[in-house]
């Protein structure tokens, strides 16, 4: 069963029980309840006052906020890893809006997500896999009386109540295909799987032979049971939400309970692999009928949100075809007039996360400038766009209370916590401080800006991280981080694997350039990358380094560069066009063979965009010339390789041929091989594993 989780939940859910409340006596006991029973949480080299591998999972990792529908409440997960069971727990917290003191709300033996507020306030929903099989359950805001509401033979991954409590929608997956056994019954052994269109793996998964559908039953809030579903997609074999990392905020009520507006991309197999026209569809319960509303639109159309006086809505949307990395608009459907309209025509930025205000006249989002993402509003009768919040931050999530915004923020330099925002003036509150205990005796590395100039003459942002206890007399060595995506912002994420301050702990300096192709500095510096990978965005990187290098605590003869997924393309590109300039090379998860991953890959439309199509078109794009395996002549330089036996969009073969080539060549060489994992590393203990790994070699080449 996949269960599907907001977006925002999915990025900090590869990201992680507590009691009653988070307090600084509660996260004492548990650390040192973890340390008597987890010998893995002692480090074998005990640095004080630095972030630790082991420290980093240690970190509660607080995601999907709701505010109460009387604004007073926000409910909130938290997500606690245990590093000797190799698996995280999530259990749901209150806080009040104002402020005060966290309180537990769920305890469960497994993990509750997907926790709302019912529209009356009067009860909390989620879901949890209490019973076997993930259902929805309800309790009181104090998180007593817990019920079982449903009981479905396949339970549910998502769900939404219909604003007049009448109705839930939920997300399930229907099986609709037949598996080889159930072909050919008298081989009820067979291990098979008979394939005849693409798509039949996508990102870390197979095709499980069933789809995600949209469900909606009647809900009875006196005895709260839910009355015989119906499936609103019947035996149509598309996903809604989209896979893999749809969630319930690609799916929406409207305001009086009598429409349904879900994301789908009504495309099968080899059409699917090539297109990224998904649209917004609008279901009415009183007729049964379903209309396309951004039909024409040939690009992503998704997460769409009614107003609150139920007259328009709006959704996010990507104008090219092909391209899943283009501007996300804010695009407004008038029902009166059955027109839709691109608000964002003259913001040169990109929009997600749209909250209405009460009014329906404003829309609230979160957009990125400068590689930092932030938050507006933009006014529906004028377009006009307003910024609220300034900071070197990144917003994540986004949610209304009463005269107020609540946020989840997180840095370089801080894991995420809740704020309260002043939509006015943009003045914040942090209202969660969820790690202060633990990070209180850590000493950060100090996070700088720098502006160069590039070899076209334009000005690239680069961030640079400095050691903590930095000392501006000593010579620190350096990483170079080449950034994935390609069109991923290096914002200020605080990660769990590639963290900045994990490096800078290390002793390292961090030169993290925001280099052609990345979004948040207008859609022309985006979207330069697109079939020129070998070309502008390597020169940003090499001027990165050549410039930050000069720094007189740099020594300019121990540098490394590392990165994932499009950075690790970028390493094996470097390790070929780098004219010694690097003593180490790290990559993860990337393309080294363009002709063998167009072969081997799942999402078609990336690699037709991108390289700008397949291998044997005549003429051939010219984006396979800089493909690295035709640069393996000048590879001089050890590298270490980095591949997840699950990643389906980057196959391990790329990162096998690498690793074979360079140790055929005789170059130093190291491959750390993860046989379930996918273009991530998710498992708590894989993960340490990874970073002591990661610096033991780094630390032989360059210290």
């Amino acid at each position: 069963m996949k269960i599907r989780l907001s977006f925002a939940f999915l990025l900090l859910a590869f990201a992680l029980n507590a009691q009653n409340e988070i307090t600084p006596e509660l996260i004492s006991k548990v650390e040192k309840k973890s340390e008597k029973n987890n010998e893995l949480l002692t480090t074998t080299n005990p640095t004080q006052g630095k972030l630790t591998p082991e420290l980093l999972w240690k970190l509660c990792r607080v995601s999907d906020v709701q505010v109460s529908p009387n604004g007073k409440t926000v409910l909130y997960g938290i997500t606690v890893y245990n590093l000797a069971e190799n698996k995280g727990n999530r259990d749901l917290y209150t806080i009040p809006v104002d402020g005060g003191t966290p309180k537990k709300v769920t305890d469960f033996k497994g993990s509750e997500f997907n926790g709302i507020w019912r529209p009356d306030g009067q009860k909390i929903g989620f879901i949890s896999g209490e019973s076997g099989s993930p259902q929805m359950w309800e309790m009181n805001p104090d998180g007593s009386n817990k019920k079982q509401v449903t009981e479905l033979p396949d339970g549910m991954n998502g769900f939404e109540y219909s604003p007049d409590m009448k109705n839930i929608l939920f997300i399930q997956d229907v099986k609709l295909d037949q598996t080889a056994s159930e072909v050919y019954t008298d081989l009820p052994k067979v291990d098979a799987r008979i394939i005849d269109d693409l798509m039949y793996r996508h990102w870390d998964s197979w095709n499980d032979y069933a789809y995600s559908h949209v469900l909606v039953a009647s809900y009875n809030t006196t005895d709260e049971k839910i009355g015989t579903p119906l499936d609103l997609q019947g035996k149509d074999k598309f996903d809604s939400p989209l896979t893999p990392d749809g969630g319930m905020e690609q799916i929406c009520w409207s305001t009086d309970g009598k429409l349904i507006a879900y994301t789908c991309k009504k495309l099968h197999g080899k059409e699917e692999a090539l297109s990224t026209n998904s649209d917004i569809f609008v279901y009415s319960l009183d007729n049964k009928s379903t209309v396309n509303v951004s039909n024409g639109m040939l690009g992503y159309d998704m997460d769409p949100v009614f107003s609150p006086d139920g007259k328009k809505i709006v959704w996010s949307s990507m104008k090219t075809p092909g391209f899943e990395s283009d501007k996300k608009r804010i695009m407004l459907y008038d029902f009166a007039t059955n027109k839709s309209t691109d608000l964002s025509l003259n913001f040169d930025q990109s929009s997600s996360n749209f909250k209405w205000s009460s009014d329906s006249k404003t829309i609230y989002f979160i957009s990125g400038y400068h590689a930092t993402y932030q938050l507006y509003n933009i006014d529906i009768a004028t377009s006009k766009v307003k910024q609220i919040t300034t900071g070197v931050h990144d917003y994540t999530e986004l949610a209304m209370g009463n005269n107020c915004l609540v946020g989840a923020k997180m840095s370089m330099s801080m894991p995420t916590e809740i704020f309260k925002i002043d939509p006015k003036s943009g003045n914040e509150i942090q209202l969660t401080f969820t790690n202060q205990e633990i990070l209180k005796d850590i000493t950060l590395g100090k996070v700088t800006e720098r502006w160069i100039t590039t070899t076209d003459k334009k000005k690239m942002l680069v961030w640079v991280i400095l050691p903590p206890f930095f000392d501006a007399s000593k010579k620190y060595p350096a990483l170079l981080f080449c950034q994935g995506g390609p069109q991923s912002a290096v914002s200020q994420f605080f990660s769990y694997r590639w963290n900045f301050q994990m490096m800078a702990a290390n002793d390292y300096v961090i030169i993290a350039p925001n280099r052609r192709g990345v979004p948040t500095f207008g859609q022309e510096w985006n979207d330069q990358i697109s079939q020129d990978y070998g070309g502008q965005n390597m020169q940003d990187y090499l001027t990165a380094v050549d410039t930050i290098s000069k720094d007189k605590y740099i020594d300019a003869n121990r540098l490394g560069a590392v990165g994932p997924s499009y950075g690790g393309f970028s390493i094996y590109w470097l390790a070929g066009n780098h004219h010694k300039r690097f003593k180490a090379f790290i990559a993860h998860c990337g393309m080294f063979d363009f002709e063998s991953w167009y072969g081997s890959t799942e999402e078609m439309w990336f690699a037709n965009h991108d390289l700008g199509g397949p291998y044997w078109q005549n003429p051939k794009p010219k984006s396979y010339d800089f493909s690295p395996n035709k640069y393996i002549a000048n590879w001089d330089t050890p590298i270490m390789i980095i591949e997840g036996g699950n990643d389906f969009r980057i196959p391990e073969t790329q990162g096998f041929e690498a690793y074979n080539a360079a140790q055929l060549r005789g170059i130093p060489s190291k491959l750390l091989y993860f046989p379930e994992e996918s273009h991530f590393v998710l498992k708590p203990q894989n993960s340490v594993l990874w970073q002591r790994e990661f610096f033991k070699w780094l630390d032989h080449y360059l210290k």
